[in-house]
Order: C-alpha cells, then structure tokens, then sequence
C-alpha cells in the first residue's frame, strides 16, 4: 500500500467496556461486540480498566526519561531476542527510536533492564508495578477473548514471549506528514498500546483499505491483533495494518506491550476452529522462526503468512 492512502477521521474503531464482561445482562452482548471487533478491524479500544490513570501517567513520565538519556547509554539496551533491545533512528525510520524491555512478567528481566539504563529506585518501581498490571490484564483479555470464540482455553497462561516497546517519535515541523513508522502489523499474537495521550498520529487500515486515524483517549487503552491471532483464529481474527504519521512539531511517546506467542509450543489454530467449513489454513509455526522470517524477507506487513499457509 502506498503512503498517499487516504485517511478517514469520521470512524472510530470499536470500543470495549471491560465492566459489561461482568454483568450477567449484557455479557453476551459484549462477547460478540468483542469477536466482531477483532474479526472486522483487528483493532479495539478498551476503557474501564483496571490499570490506574495515576500508574500510567508515571509510567509514562518515566520511561520518557529513560529515551531523554544520552545515546550511549541507551546502546546498552541490547536484543534478547531479534528487535527486543534499543532501536535507533534508521534510514527506514529516521524519526522512530525505541527501547526495549524483553519479558516484562520477570522480576529478573526489569531488573536486567534498569540496571542497562542505571534507573533509579523510584523508575524500577514503576516499571515493576506497570509490568505487573499489565500482565495481570492480558491474562484477562485473553481468557475473554477464547471465551469469545466459544473456547474455554487459557491464552496467555503458559511461558510466552512478551515485550515492552518505548517508543518515541522525534517529529519536528520539517517532518510535517511524513511517516515515523512505515505501514506494518505486529508478528505477535496481542499488542496493549497505552499511545501518546496528547499526541496523535497514529492510523490503522480498514478492510476498504481506507487509513483511519486513531485518535488520543486519555486513561483508554489500544489493542492490536497480529499474525500469530490471525494463525491461531484460522484465519477468523484480523491482523491490522498500521502506522504511525507525523501531525504535529513535537516528541511523541508511546508504550507498547506485546503478547508475542508460546515458548514452548507452536501457534496453531485450535482443533475447535477447524473443520469442513473452515479447513486449516496455517500450519503450525513456532513464534521465534515466523519472527525471523520476517525479518530475513523484510515481509513486515502479515505478507509472511502467505508462506505458513498449509495449502502451500
């Protein structure tokens, strides 16, 4: 797809209230607004959730602080696995940079993390606390989700990769409508994106193919679904499209938390989702090998799943 694509701000993508899981009145409603939204869009916004407003807000201010530091210690973020370590501005994205922070559900892990970026007490805190909730709510989120396509199973319980990203856009008024990320979906499974609350710029592609913009929602937070949602629905969920443009002259932060897929096991469509109407249509992959061959074949816009197609 093409940059020039054209960009809708009269829709908004679907909204989803956390507390209407609870009420035996609307639950059933609220499943299907929820499968219907990951299936048409790929794409929700979550609001009454449980993670503070306070939690994020200092999150936010402290990661913004660890980008603010001095290149060379930023370099010490490394890769634990393939894009999991600091990104500095490329030819490909000059006006993206991005830290790391690989398995946010270990205490080890932080620790590693804050001892790269010399945080102090206060920042490794915080950082521990946003890991915790967040990890507590994908475990939600994933639950509701198999429960949404009628399965019982436990997404998310088992040993999975999982990823922070902090990232930070550089715009200033020469950058005006450019791009600070290039159109792409994410490899992984889930994304939880607390964006820019004052900030916007970011857009996700319909299923006309029509870019629309996501605008800021403080205290709300953003989920994406990616290839490995799309594997494991058997083609049902939708793997969303998008990027992020430049709309304003000034620093723009975002904290995204990705549900990347199993360590142990392979992504597969479950044996529920499969049948006469609904053949198979991925064959199972091991998340760290898809990673890599998207990498290798910079294939970063789900065209990678055309090559663990079973009917290949």
């Amino acid at each position: 797809m093409g940059e020039d694509q054209q960009v809708s701000s009269g829709t908004i993508i679907p909204v989803i209230d956390l507390r209407e899981f609870g009420d035996s009145h609307n639950s059933e409603k609220a499943y299907k607004k929820l499968r219907e939204a990951c299936e048409e869009w790929g794409c929700f916004r979550l609001v009454n959730h449980p993670i503070p407003m306070h939690l994020m807000s200092e999150t936010k201010a402290v990661f913004r602080s660890l980008l603010d530091l001095p290149v060379e210690m930023k370099e010490r973020n490394v890769d634990v696995i393939d894009g999991s370590g600091y990104v500095a501005p490329s030819p490909a994205n000059p006006l993206y940079e991005a830290l790391g922070l690989y398995d946010f559900g270990s205490t080890e892990a932080i620790h590693s993390f804050c001892d790269q970026l010399d945080a102090s007490h206060h920042q490794r805190e915080t950082i521990e606390n946003y890991a915790r909730a967040i990890n507590e709510l994908v475990f939600d989120i994933g639950q509701t989700l198999a429960k949404s396509m009628g399965l019982e199973s436990e997404l998310f319980k088992g040993n999975w990769h999982r990823r922070f990203r902090i990232n930070k856009y550089n715009f200033t008024p020469q950058s005006l409508g450019s791009s600070g990320v290039r159109i792409h979906t994410d490899s992984g499974f889930l994304t939880i994106l607390q964006d820019d609350e004052n900030v916007g710029g970011l857009e996700v592609m319909n299923k006309n193919g029509e870019f629309v913009a996501v605008d800021p929602w403080q205290g709300t937070l953003l989920f994406n679904l990616g290839d490995a949602a799309k594997a494991w629905s058997n083609g049902r969920f939708c793997n969303v499209k998008h990027r992020v443009q430049c709309k304003e002259p000034t620093i723009r932060v975002s904290i995204a938390s990705f549900m990347l897929g199993p360590k142990d096991e392979a992504v597969e469509a479950p044996q529920e989702l499969v049948d006469d109407d609904h053949p198979r249509l991925y064959v199972p992959f091991i998340y760290e090998d898809y990673l890599k061959l998207r990498l290798s074949m910079t294939l970063v816009a789900g065209e990678a799943l055309e090559l663990v197609r079973a009917d290949r």
